[in-house]
């Protein structure tokens, strides 16, 4: 009974696919193979050894190099959601209970994936960085928070510059994980999870409608993750590149320490919290 009340729920439902979909083949990016690659067209070897070890911010890489590579990431993973979606699409109503969990599986695959590859860019710390690393409760809050970002939350946005200042303020490679788990983030990262909850079951519901028609299915599925996936990539990106975060030439180190100069300031930051509306 408490096992179908939870599945029931928006908020565990919504973190339990990220948790599956977060261990998926593919998922998981390489912080320093996709910054070398990225970085390649446009920076020099010392730049982008600098961009590794520290941040590209730290690297003193230009936002609009990072806003390059970031566009070339998004239409590349957006393009192939799409593609995939349509071939998802195909079968028509008789697959319908294979192809929608697979085809928002592969969704909120691509969103992980970019979200990812723009945190990086961006000089956020690595969040998944190998297959056997587990889902900590910080890192699965940052990319709800993300997500929710995409999705147009104001909550959400708050919340990722609170994360942001905090860790440009004490110049930290790590995230604030007693705010993500307990303290002032916590509690909108809860409600971000929420709403995603309901949201992901409109779009199931939505993407069920348009794989009814073979063929038809697949054009219509295939155009509206496009039409859907790449604005919202593009809402996270102006985001992470307006924070203090990605400022060029910031320094940084390791600080362990910043959680508790955080935790003193949770009470004063808590009326922060806001109502969930709907996007835009």
């Amino acid at each position: 009974m408490a096992k179908s009340r939870a599945s029931e729920n928006p908020e565990s439902r919504f973190s339990a696919v990220l948790v599956s979909v977060a261990n998926l083949p593919g998922v998981r990016i390489d912080r320093e193979a996709y910054l070398r690659s990225a970085l390649a067209r446009y920076c020099t070897e010392d730049e982008i050894r600098a961009a590794i070890e520290e941040t590209p911010a730290a690297a003193g890489i230009p936002l609009h190099i990072l806003d390059k590579a970031a566009d070339a990431s998004i239409n590349y993973e957006t393009s192939k959601a799409g593609a995939l979606s349509a071939a998802a699409g195909m079968p028509g109503i008789f697959a319908l209970p294979v192809t929608v969990p697979t085809d928002m599986a592969q969704y909120m695959s691509h969103m992980l994936r970019i979200a990812q590859k723009l945190a990086y860019l961006y000089s956020w710390p690595d969040l998944l960085s190998t297959d056997t690393d587990d889902l900590d409760d910080a890192t699965k809050g940052v990319l709800t928070l993300f997500v929710g970002v995409m999705f147009g939350t104001q909550s959400a946005n708050s919340a990722v510059g609170q994360v942001s200042n905090m860790m440009a303020k004490q110049v930290a490679k790590k995230l604030p994980r007693k705010a993500l788990t307990q303290g002032v983030v916590y509690p909108i990262v809860k409600k971000v999870a929420a709403y995603l909850g309901v949201e992901m079951t409109k779009q199931t519901f939505a993407k069920t409608v348009s794989k009814a028609i073979p063929v038809v299915g697949a054009v219509v599925s295939g155009g509206l993750t496009l039409a859907t996936s790449r604005p919202m990539a593009k809402r996270l990106k102006k985001h992470l590149s307006g924070l203090e975060l990605a400022n060029p030439a910031r320094r940084t180190m390791d600080g362990d320490a910043m959680d508790e100069d955080i935790a003193h300031g949770d009470a004063r930051d808590s009326a922060t919290e806001r109502t969930e509306p709907s996007p835009a």
